[in-house]
């Protein structure tokens, strides 16, 4: 019996995807290897919550008060003066982190063989902090998805960044209706599509109790622009082009324009109790992970 037209259709829409997931999953394990890799650099523990419940972690000696059993007194402490003295943990509990990467076609951008795509970068970055975050026993997830906690979410996560494929256009963004209340989030982008999408994350973030940090992550070409003489630049999706006669004459025009962007980003991000930071992919991504690591630990 003949195959329908659709059916053949079908056939070949199932093999180019099962094609495309297995050339993506190729990378899968270098990406969780460097990951752990990098991981491992930053000591993991849970973030306390500054007030005194269960915990490991000493937090303060307070005077014994009424209510206070004889166990809970600290009498090494005490002895040391006339008072009696509790020895108060700091409560501890897992927290929630949302992971955005940009999947717009710039983030595919990478300037030579010696350094990698920018979306290659903020994907290990993401993980590698998703795994130091995991081990400190807070919960974890793409924005949008369920936080978990555990190995298994590591895993699990590993496999939706390295098989999460680039948008067909220039510009990708989240939503305000992604955010919900009180987790932190963790954005990475190149930010140099149109950065109202920001204001607006940041707007709804700040009414409903959303702290995080905003990454940039740009390509030693995007940060210095060596470019010199007739040059045609165009964007990865072929959607905008640009002919210059002349690309050094254009680099202070474009680097003062950078610099304002990365400004408003930083004051923006400042006004909603954000961090920003910003990375160039010939740097050490241990330096920006601890960066991540010390920020949303403060």
């Amino acid at each position: 019996m003949n195959r329908s037209a659709t059916d053949l259709d079908a056939h070949r829409r199932a093999a180019g995807l099962r094609s495309g997931a297995q050339a993506a999953s190729g990378h899968l394990p270098a990406l969780i290897l460097s990951a752990e890799r990098l991981a491992a650099m930053i000591a993991p523990g849970a973030h306390g919550l500054r007030r005194s419940g269960p915990g490991e972690d000493f937090w303060q000696y307070r005077p014994a008060s009424q209510g206070d059993s004889a166990r809970a007194i600290d009498w090494r402490r005490s002895a040391r003066s006339d008072a009696q003295f509790v020895r108060d943990r700091e409560a501890q509990t897992a927290q929630a982190a949302g992971l955005w990467i940009s999947a717009g076609q710039g983030m595919g951008y990478s300037g030579g063989p010696d350094r990698p795509a920018k979306a290659d970068r903020a994907r290990l970055l993401a993980l590698a902090l998703a795994m130091v975050l995991l081990r400190g026993g807070e919960k974890v997830g793409l924005l949008g998805q369920p936080a978990r906690a555990g190995r298994v979410q590591a895993d699990r996560l590993a496999e939706q960044i390295a098989l999460a494929p680039l948008k067909d256009g220039d510009n990708d963004a989240p939503t305000p209706d992604m955010l919900r209340p009180n987790q932190r989030l963790v954005i990475l982008s190149d930010f140099l599509d149109d950065p109202a999408w920001v204001d607006a994350l940041l707007s709804r973030a700040t009414g409903i109790g959303v702290t995080g940090v905003l990454m940039q992550v740009l390509d030693p070409d995007e940060e210095g622009f060596p470019w010199t003489g007739a040059v045609l630049f165009r964007s990865l999706s072929g959607a905008t082009h640009h002919d210059s006669r002349d690309a050094a004459g254009l680099r202070d025009a474009y680097l003062a324009r950078l610099a304002e962007r990365r400004d408003r980003l930083r004051q923006r991000a400042l006004d909603a109790g954000w961090h920003f930071g910003h990375h160039t992919t010939d740097q050490s991504p241990a330096v920006a992970l601890s960066w991540f690591y010390q920020v949303l630990a403060g």
